[in-house]
């Protein structure tokens, strides 16, 4: 369940394994080779077998990839990662490079002149990516070849793909039954004209049949392939080895079971259309299909939304999941205030406490991503994880940057919280009333019904923007209930297009990075809702956010002159609300930390 300290990757394996990469491609004719992060189901998260671009770069992001020329090799990372690819890779070897800013096609023509062949594993790439960029090499010499992926004939120590059982979830906390799911999205492709529906990712297959999985760390979702057909009976394509006899009796007969070996057969069997989505299925599939004839439709996910809306039955399970979350994080923030000031902990010490509250709970399956603890300097890498390498004193006169969350059957939370160890930078204070003032601002929105996240992305940081300040990561991203703590398609970002809808669960988590010096990042949990209804014949629908995350913000690090009288008054009523209802859930100790931390400001 916890996580482990040991570094996952050293900067002095790249150059040996670039090495063989490029005489592989040799043996090939390649002229240069893309190694996403992703694997066959395009997750942030992947299994120890798919962690391709770590073991050949040593960079662990949970986004990026690599292109390895002969004489070249661009790591490709946004600007959650700038600072930690520096520390993690052989920069003799390895080149940053910025990307987006940087699109992989810019970058090839400059580096590639002569042209040549440039391989894809086409399992590992999805349509809607590839023809972007055979677009955007049209006209050069550069071509896209699909091969088989040539880290996996150079990685002899490869670990095998997961194993982990698939189990069923229950339908009490689902609030549907997969039957009644499978109905429901069937009708969808029937009125669509669709036959069929291929489904490639984990968290939207184990959305429709009420199942869970342990094949990737941290996200209970299980890899498996699976066709939604239009009369709501579904074929999943997983390894035997992971399906049980209460599994099948939860399946039932309108879902068949078969080996995951069967998906390429089973796929050209299929009578079209078929709706495929070119955004998050591999090019793969799609080829199966068009060399058996069958008649495709580019189409999204018909579980992504559905998924994303959830029931009220998820609702409640989890708000229950962020009050027992809550009071483990307020028994881990009294804990740390007493101990902090001593000058004698470290990261890693911060990490283990932490996840030892929440695994008193006695509900805790796993931590729903490693934790992360920065202190000082370290709170400036977005995605920073602690290892026996970095790890760092926690020293007073500094701030501590913590995000982690947990997984428990009823729920999924996510929450940062930025703390002052002794009396904090001058610079750390204004910057982070600044970061509050954007969160206040997401936490109090209204807005009318078909917004997407785009358009409430800005609310987060103009405070910031007025300093000349700003942050290189979204405002929000979708959390999903006990399935992945990053989900689509909500965001709340300047790149979301997708309208914002009641059910949907977003972070709330502006921040601000000073290099080699601290960061800070505050973060809620909040679900959209109807709003209020406004006096007046002309008003309009509205919707709203409700907050789920109940945890004190650091009182010590807020300039008060800087908050305005609403903002004040949130801030109040926030806290007030904390303390009603973590205080019968946590020890006496906490509860007077708790009393003092949540007094009005």
């Amino acid at each position: 369940m916890f996580q482990s300290f040991d570094s996952p990757t050293r900067p002095q394996d790249g150059p040996p394994r670039l090495a063989r990469l490029r005489a592989q491609m040799a043996q090939q004719g390649l002229a240069g080779f893309v190694v996403p992060r992703a694997d066959a189901h395009q997750g942030e998260y992947v299994a120890p077998h798919d962690d391709r671009l770590a073991w050949l770069t040593g960079f662990t992001g949970s986004a990026g990839f690599a292109c390895v020329l002969m004489d070249q090799a661009g790591v490709f990372i946004d600007g959650r990662y700038r600072v930690q690819v520096k520390a993690q890779v052989d920069l003799a070897h390895f080149t940053p490079v910025p990307w987006p800013e940087t699109s992989l096609a810019e970058w090839l023509t400059q580096t590639l002149p002569q042209g040549g062949a440039v391989g894809i594993d086409p399992m590992l790439h999805v349509p809607e990516q590839l023809d972007a960029l055979r677009a955007a090499l049209e006209g050069t010499q550069i071509t896209l070849r699909e091969v088989e992926n040539q880290i996996d004939r150079i990685w002899a120590d490869q670990p095998a793909p997961p194993t982990g059982a698939i189990t069923p979830y229950p339908e009490a906390l689902a609030g549907e039954s997969h039957a009644e799911k499978r109905a429901r999205i069937a009708a969808t492709l029937r009125a669509a004209g669709h036959r069929a529906a291929v489904l490639t990712l984990p968290d939207s297959i184990a959305w429709l049949l009420n199942i869970r999985g342990a094949d990737i760390p941290r996200n209970p979702v299980p890899h498996a392939f699976a066709v939604l057909h239009d009369d709501a009976r579904v074929t999943l394509f997983a390894d035997p080895a992971k399906i049980g006899a209460d599994l099948r009796t939860h399946l039932g007969a309108e879902v068949t079971l078969r080996p995951d070996a069967a998906f390429g057969p089973g796929l050209r069997s299929l009578v079209g259309p078929v709706r495929v989505d070119p955004a998050s299925a591999p090019l793969w599939v799609l080829r199966q299909l068009e060399e058996a004839g069958i008649d495709i439709a580019r189409a999204e996910d018909p579980c992504i939304l559905p998924k994303a809306r959830k029931s009220p039955a998820e609702l409640d399970g989890t708000r229950a999941a962020h009050l027992r979350d809550g009071a483990a994080m307020v028994e881990f923030l009294a804990w740390l205030d007493a101990e902090a000031p001593g000058g004698t902990l470290t990261e890693i010490d911060v990490v283990q406490r932490l996840e030892g509250f929440r695994a008193a709970t006695g509900a805790l399956r796993d931590i729903s991503f490693d934790t992360i603890a920065g202190a000082g300097p370290n709170g400036a890498i977005v995605h920073y994880r602690v290892s026996q390498d970095t790890n760092r004193t926690v020293r007073p006169g500094e701030v501590l940057l913590v995000d982690s969350g947990g997984q428990y059957l009823d729920g999924t939370t996510d929450i940062t919280r930025t703390i002052a160890v002794g009396p904090p930078p001058d610079a750390a204070r204004p910057a982070f009333t600044r970061v509050l003032k954007g969160m206040i601002a997401i936490s109090r929105a209204r807005f009318p019904k078909g917004l997407a996240g785009r358009d409430l992305d800005a609310l987060a940081r103009y405070p910031l923007w007025l300093a000349g300040q700003d942050y290189d990561h979204g405002t929000g991203h979708g959390v999903g209930t006990y399935l992945c703590v990053h989900e689509g398609p909500q965001r709340i970002s300047r790149a979301s297009t997708v309208a914002l809808e009641p059910g949907m669960i977003l972070s709330n988590e502006p921040g601000y990075y000073r290099e080699g010096a601290f960061g800070i990042r505050i973060e809620n949990l909040i679900v959209v809702q109807p709003a209020p209804d406004l006096a007046g014949a002309d008003a309009r629908d509205m919707l709203a956010f409700e907050t789920l995350t109940w945890v004190p913000i650091d009182r010590r690090l807020i300039v008060p002159d800087l908050l305005d009288e609403g903002e004040r008054d949130w801030l109040n009523r926030y806290h007030a609300e904390v303390a009603a209802r973590i205080a019968p859930l946590v020890t006496p100790p906490a509860r007077a930390w708790l009393a003092a931390a949540t007094a009005a400001l």
